[in-house]
């Protein structure tokens, strides 16, 4: 993956990494992919795009890229998917422990575990909102617990998992499966107070994981398993910014962007979505944003390793 040098070609006094209220951490690794390959040029694509796209938001009234948007080396070379998730973890880690807003963009949705590990470990009763096409909940798919169908197993079991759009699974995927936290696409097509809904199972501290084939293909083909049925982009906008009002977002992820040939509005979107919802995250916010107090975990709890500076993992 080509490096750089700013996210969307924001001016450098707002891209240094100590000002900067926000990490963007690019991991394209597309390891375990079971269909359409190409998850691993998802961030490339979706920087491109970035580049092209106004930074001021209209619905906001806001530029978000204000509070500082530091754009890591991506995550790459990996041999193993274990190995993507540690490396990923420990960069997760160690850019909260800075006290930074942490996001990710993928690479398939294997990449999504060790960032939901670290912020759970991080912060307290962390719920992890899930929107997606597909449950992502066996234990292990294809010889590995890491793979991108397994993403939201380990999370399943020691958080509090609220998925949204679910679509595709297996039936071996129901007994791991809090149907109380589930909204399956079919059911919230009739359901028009799906939202709060969502937000009742909600705990205040919520780490976001989007799965773009989330969204309909009609406007997000470039996944790697679309499926009919998906969520729209206002109903999706309209979703998120509830959430980032009325919850603690502590950090997100979007994943599974596959970019085609000739399909640069799925890149253009991706981009549009992960600023708008920075844009829902800092509206009303001052620059120092993060939330402290109770919302962390005690400090003696993390690793020394962490005390290094931020370039060391």
């Amino acid at each position: 993956m080509k490096t750089k040098t700013t996210f969307a070609g924001i001016p450098a006094e707002f891209a240094g990494y100590d000002s900067a209220s926000v990490v963007l951490l690019p991991v394209p690794y597309d390891g375990t992919s079971s269909w359409i390959k190409g998850a691993d040029k998802g961030p490339e694509a979706f920087l491109h795009a970035a580049e092209n796209m106004e930074l001021y938001d209209i619905e906001t009234d806001t530029e978000v890229y204000r509070q500082g948007i530091f754009l890591n080396e991506p995550l790459d070379g990996f041999e193993r998917p274990e190995d993507m998730v540690q490396q990923v973890y420990n960069a997760t880690k160690k850019h909260l422990h800075k006290r930074k807003f942490i996001t990710l963009m993928g690479g398939e949705h294997s990449i999504s575990i060790g960032a939901m590990r670290a912020c759970n470990e991080m912060f307290e009763d962390l719920t992890v909102l899930q929107l997606d096409a597909h449950a992502d909940l066996r234990a292990v798919y294809e010889g590995s617990p890491y793979n991108h169908a397994c993403a939201m197993h380990e999370i399943n079991q020691t958080a509090n998992l609220v998925q949204v759009g679910i679509r595709s699974m297996d039936i071996s995927e129901k007994a791991e499966m809090n149907e109380d936290n589930v909204f399956f696409a079919h059911d919230m097509a009739n359901n028009d107070d799906w939202m709060e809904e969502v937000m009742a199972c909600m705990t205040d501290n919520v780490y976001i994981t989007v799965d773009l084939d989330a969204l309909d293909p009609s406007i997000m083909p470039a996944t790697g398993t679309p499926e009919p049925g998906g969520l729209f982009w206002y109903e999706t906008l309209e979703f998120l910014q509830k959430v980032f009002r009325d919850k603690n977002v502590v950090g997100f992820d979007l994943v599974e962007l596959c970019p085609m040939p000739g399909q640069q509005a799925s890149e253009f979107l991706a981009a549009k979505l992960y600023y708008k919802m920075l844009s829902y995250k800092y509206a009303d916010s001052p620059a120092d944003d993060q939330e402290e107090g109770g919302y962390y975990k005690e400090e003696k709890n993390l690793q020394n390793a962490f005390d290094d500076d931020y370039d060391e993992y």
